[in-house]
């Protein structure tokens, strides 16, 4: 057999392929997802480092902000540096050190992280950008006394209490001035609407401390707003962001109906009037060195040795995928070539293939095994039908030539009753020939049917009156019932022949006084059919084969108790025909049941 079948079309060859691959692609896949985790995780890392700097930065202008020189920044430096484990060096423009982390004698970096300069929160560099303006926590001037915080602490907390009288809920929080803000307890801003008994302006009125620093920028700002065409001596207008206290201080408004060049004009004068103003209470702008500054961006490679690893690891999993698939395979084939083995042998040997595996080569093997007794049961099942076709036909033929016969030669005159009797014959012969036909057309797939809307209840009525005189010469009741009005699309002849065949049925086996029962019923989308009698029943053993062409539970054969024996197997093709199944239950000295499911129709 192996000779036969080319090397690379063989089950074990092709396992063996496939199993490769996929090791291959399982370690090309694992290789690559450890290299993108680890590069994730070092962008990460990147990504830490520069929340750090940012933070360091951060840090490092708010001290600068609040003290008027460098000297005491080293406690600062050190705490930053501890926490991020990098260097920290400030110097002046001309790299002067001012307070350097490292030991002292260790080189700078090629090039500044960054510049801290809290009047010009604007520097650019490779690390990112801050947002441009002051640091806010450079008050200088602005900063209030103790008994001015006192003060205004008490009318914040008192006009807090008065917006919470009118349902309105602010949240009290510091400025790096002293000056507490009332905003929006969820933190978006001010408040949109302000109670009349609230708005006293005592709040908002600017303090000793705060009059004399604003009057003060005014005085620097004045040259350049009178070049700007602004009157030097009007209160300036807050919303041109001209101190972080005079925000705090809601101060009046004169800008308001400016346009935006006069607008942009004041505003680049008190920017630079605020600087001259904070300069000498914050610290001079420093360079800000960070160790590792200068690195590039991480890339990860792996290292020779890495690379080896990866590969010996490689190995050995083609190498143990590529023995265990040997192993699995050589199993898989062995049942396969018993199969194969089996399936050249005649057909009449019905030769069996031992089941020694649960997997799908054991399933086949089942599956196998089925098929071959299948088949033995269909031969046997042809070799009865030709019997019993010949037995169905012999008997009228026999019939027929033999009164024919006797006719001919005088022995008898061919009167009424001979003629009626041969007549009988003909029409059980003609019936055979016609069911034989029936099965042939459904088994060719040519059993035409036309659908048409049947209504239940006629269909039965329709079938009852045609067997109502052999019910009342049997002696049997024969009856209708009809639950709902339930409607079929089906062919009406052919279900007639159906259900015609399954009352003939019931009335050969229900005795003299017994019932036969139409019903009709919805169940669900379906339609169920039922023809119930109180006959004999049928035995367990023999139930599963009453759909069977040929067969009767009589051996005798006997038309006395028994048809042809293809009227239950007509049943079936039909309702198979209009898509439907056919099934039986009985119990024997109770009766048995037909029933036929089939797919409803609408009503009319």
């Amino acid at each position: 057999m192996n000779a036969r079948i080319p090397l690379r079309k063989r089950l074990l060859v092709r396992l063996l392929i496939a199993s490769g691959l996929i090791a291959v692609c399982s370690v090309a896949a694992t290789a690559w997802l450890a290299v993108e985790t680890t590069t994730r995780a070092l962008r990460e890392e990147q990504g830490q480092v520069l929340a750090d700097d940012m933070d360091v930065l951060a840090r490092l202008s708010g001290y600068a902000a609040a003290h008027p020189d460098w000297s005491g920044v080293q406690d600062t430096v050190r705490e930053l540096s501890e926490k991020t484990g990098r260097r920290i060096a400030l110097t002046t423009a001309d790299r002067s050190p001012i307070v350097d982390s490292a030991p002292r004698g260790t080189a700078l970096p090629v090039s500044a992280a960054a510049t801290v300069d809290p009047l010009r929160v604007d520097t650019y560099s490779e690390r990112g950008a801050q947002l441009g303006g002051t640091d806010p926590r450079a008050v200088g001037p602005y900063r209030l006394t103790q008994t001015e915080r006192t003060k205004v602490g008490a009318l914040a907390r008192a006009r807090q209490r008065c917006f919470a009288r009118h349902g309105i809920d602010l949240r009290l929080t510091g400025t790096p001035s002293g000056r507490p803000v009332l905003t929006e307890a969820d933190g978006t801003g001010d408040p949109a609407y302000v109670p009349d008994a609230c708005a006293d302006g005592l709040f908002n009125t600017p303090t000793p401390t705060e009059r004399k620093a604003l009057t003060e920028l005014e005085k620097l700002a004045g040259a350049c707003l009178l070049r700007a065409g602004m009157d030097p001596a009007a209160p300036l207008f807050l919303g041109v962001d001209s101190t972080p206290a005079a925000r705090d201080a809601s101060y009046p408004v004169t800008l308001a109906k400016a346009d935006s060049d006069v607008r942009r004009a004041a505003r680049s004068c008190l920017d630079r009037a605020r600087r001259v103003q904070l300069d000498p209470y914050v610290a001079p702008a420093a360079q800000l060195f960070l160790g590792g500054g200068d690195t590039p961006a991480v890339r990860f490679d792996m290292s020779p040795a890495n690379k080896t690893k990866v590969v010996g690891a490689a190995g050995l999993v083609l190498a143990v995928t590529v023995a265990v698939t040997a192993v699995v395979a050589t199993r898989l084939v062995r049942p396969l070539r018993a199969l194969t083995e089996a399936a050249r042998q005649p057909p009449e040997r019905h030769v069996r293939v031992p089941v020694t595996t649960r997997d799908e080569t054991g399933i086949l093997a089942a599956a196998f095994n089925a098929h071959t007794e299948r088949r033995e049961r269909l031969e046997s099942q042809r070799r009865a039908m030709v019997s019993d076709i010949a037995h169905e036909l012999r008997s009228p033929l026999t019939n027929i030539r033999g009164w024919l016969e006797v006719t001919r030669d005088g022995v008898v005159d061919p009167d009424p009753a001979l003629l009626a009797a041969l007549h009988d014959e003909a029409l059980v012969l003609q019936r055979v020939i016609d069911d034989l036909r029936d099965l042939a057309d459904a088994d060719a797939g040519t059993l035409r049917l036309h659908r048409e809307p049947v209504r239940c209840a006629d269909l039965l009525d329709q079938v009852a009156a045609a067997h109502r005189v052999a019910a009342d010469a049997a002696g049997v009741a024969l009856g209708t019932t009809v639950d709902g009005g339930p409607w079929l699309d089906a062919d009406p002849v052919r279900m007639r022949q159906a259900l015609g065949n399954l009352v003939s049925n019931a009335l050969r086996h229900t005795p003299a006084d017994g019932t036969v029962t139409l019903s009709a019923r919805r169940d669900g989308d379906d339609v169920l059919l039922e023809v119930a009698d109180s006959g004999s029943g049928i035995a367990p053993e023999d139930l599963p084969h009453v759909f069977d062409r040929f067969w009767r539970a009589e051996k005798s054969r006997s038309r006395r108790t028994g048809g042809s024996g293809l009227g239950l197997p007509i049943v079936r093709h039909l309702v198979a025909e209009h898509g439907g199944t056919a099934v039986a239950r009985s119990e024997p000295g109770t009766g048995s049941v037909f029933t036929l499911r089939l797919p409803g129709a609408p009503p009319r």
